[in-house]
């Protein structure tokens, strides 16, 4: 028992720590653990500036983003394109998607749940570009005409393109086609190079997300994953924070002929995924104080004049469900970041969608997973609830002992154990099957915290919104008591001061469950709630065997 209350200790602190952290952190201070993305202002690796040409034009970076105020930028126009899923905006400097708005994260909801992903304003930049290096060649900063066409997907109509053709520049001229599919978050982005001139050219195509490090909204006392990833099938998935590429630490595969460049936050992700099987050059880069870039930078090898290349890439922009991203690349599901707890979450939230394809609601889905994880765990509960049973009974005795030899330790650790062994008590019977029913509710906390399905998901009554905190307080008010009640169950600790301590854990804990979502603090009422079901059984039946025990009549020897 001592040591289980070690455990307790070691997790409550570190939870007041995190709390207190994540408090810093909500308030506009500088984390203890996490560092800010802002706090390096030196210039990134040398870059192309619009009009500059790197001295081996063939290996040039793409370049820089272009200075507001420029000449380029005044020319710039909007083209506002509409679909059943999407309200975006090209920009037709450099055909780049500057704005785009998910329509369909709100139709059944909330209308005030609509997501801008991408964005281009003074406070957030986002943005999706491509463009060709390699010498002075039409890259994002240059002006492009929209070739005239509808903007906006029509009733009956299955797909809708934008067309942008830049000018002839540097002997190239490329052409960006635009396919939006009804009902898809994935834009299809063909892109032709053309020889304009009269000499073979060696140009690369480049596509990026950039993004600044401004922070999206999670629930407050969490921390959500926000960063540029990059995926190939030899190194697989690897992500990095603006932190890392801060301190020059970012740690990923430069070249491959496979996987996908992606920019992540909470609930939603952004992806380019070039053709499979072409060779390209993976880059992230530190563009600004607080603009960052991950790219792919494609080499197209020799054009002749008058010849015609096409580089058909797909663009990703929408929510982090794990079946669609799965269907559309490789690895690309692994967006949905679950950290370090990947190989238990995934099947959790498989388990979870599969009981929502019966049930249809997500509130009863997670009451319904609580209930299958507890009766898994039946067993390992049951003997930790045993054995603190008879913790619980032996606690005068020990507290006795203690006081015996308070001023021996050596003696007073001899006595206690030889009571355990007297009474077939094993200290460690109450800890170790918590301890390994932790690992799978921490990952069930990630499950439900990352996945967007909650994200406007009604449950009964006053829960309109699973991944928002209860609106009237009511469900982290049961976890309190919950928690008060399974603190009354346990063994009272021997120490006065630990007894008050472990009173006050339930009101310390509550603090956090008042700003968790709803989704997150149901979780733990139901398995509070059958935990405490769970252990008020045991105890109560082990009182009645001890009671039969010593009421039963004593036969006398035969003589």
């Amino acid at each position: 028992m001592d040591i289980k209350r070690s455990v307790l200790w070691v997790i409550f602190v570190v939870s007041l720590v995190m709390l207190f952290d994540n408090w810093q952190r909500h308030t506009g201070h500088p984390s203890m653990f996490f560092p800010s993305p802002t706090v390096q202002q030196t210039a990134s690796p040398a870059t192309t500036t619009p009009g500059e040409q790197t001295a081996d034009t063939s290996a040039a970076t793409p370049g820089a983003p272009a200075t507001p105020g420029t000449a380029q930028v005044a020319k710039a126009e909007r083209v506002t394109v509409k679909t059943d899923v999407f309200d975006a905006d090209f920009s037709t400097q450099g055909a780049t998607l500057s704005r785009l708005e998910l329509l369909k994260e709100g139709d059944t909801k909330q209308p005030d749940m609509y997501v801008t992903l991408f964005d281009n304003t003074a406070t957030h930049k986002y943005l999706a570009r491509s463009g060709l290096s390699g010498g002075d060649f039409p890259n994002h900063d240059d002006i492009f005409t929209r070739v005239p066409g509808p903007t906006s997907l029509a009733d009956g109509q299955n797909t809708l393109q934008i067309k942008f053709e830049s000018a002839d520049k540097g002997g190239l001229k490329l052409v960006k086609t635009y396919t939006f599919t009804r009902g898809s978050y994935l834009i299809d982005v063909d892109q032709q190079v053309v020889n304009t001139g009269t000499t073979p050219l060696k140009p690369s195509l480049y596509v990026e997300l950039v993004r600044d490090s401004e922070p999206v909204e999670t629930p407050r006392f969490s921390h959500t994953f926000i960063g540029p990833a990059v995926y190939t099938d030899q190194h697989h998935f690897q992500k990095m924070t603006f932190g890392d590429i801060d301190k020059g630490k970012a740690d990923f595969a430069t070249q491959a002929d496979n996987g996908w460049i992606a920019m992540i936050q909470h609930y939603f992700a952004s992806a380019w995924i070039p053709p499979q099987g072409k060779d390209r050059n993976y880059y992230v880069q530190k563009l600004d104080s607080t603009l960052y870039r991950v790219g792919a930078q494609m080499p197209l090898g020799t054009i002749a004049p008058g010849q015609t290349v096409n580089v058909d890439a797909k663009l990703f922009a929408g929510p982090v469900e794990e079946k669609m991203l799965a269907a559309i690349a490789p690895g690309l599901d692994l967006v949905k970041d679950y950290g370090w707890v990947t190989i238990i979450a995934r099947p959790l939230f498989w388990l979870l969608e599969k009981i929502h394809s019966y049930l249809g609601n997500w509130g009863w889905s997670i009451i319904a997973l609580t209930l299958l994880i507890k009766a898994v765990f039946f067993p390992l509960s049951a003997a930790s609830y045993r054995s603190m049973a008879k913790m619980k009974e032996i606690t005068p005795r020990m507290q006795a002992l203690r006081e015996r030899f308070k001023g021996d330790p050596q003696k007073m650790n001899s006595a206690l154990m030889e009571l355990y062994k007297t009474e077939k008590v094993n200290p460690l019977g109450g800890c170790l099957p918590v301890v390994i029913q932790i690992p799978v509710f921490i990952s069930l906390y990630w499950v439900l915290l990352s996945s967007v399905e909650m994200r406007g998901a009604p449950w009964i009554g006053w829960i309109h919104d699973l991944s928002q905190q209860d609106p009237f307080y009511i469900l982290p008010v049961l976890m309190a008591g919950s928690m008060f009640i399974q603190t009354r169950l346990n063994p009272t600790p021997p120490d006065p001061v630990q007894a008050k301590m472990m009173m006050f854990m339930p009101l310390a804990f509550s603090v956090m469950f008042f700003f968790f979502p709803a989704g997150l603090v149901l979780y733990y009422v139901v398995n509070n709630v059958l935990s405490i079901t769970q252990q008020y059984y045991i105890t109560r039946m082990m009182g009645q065997r001890k009671t039969k025990k010593i009421s039963a009549p004593v036969v006398p020897p035969k003589q």
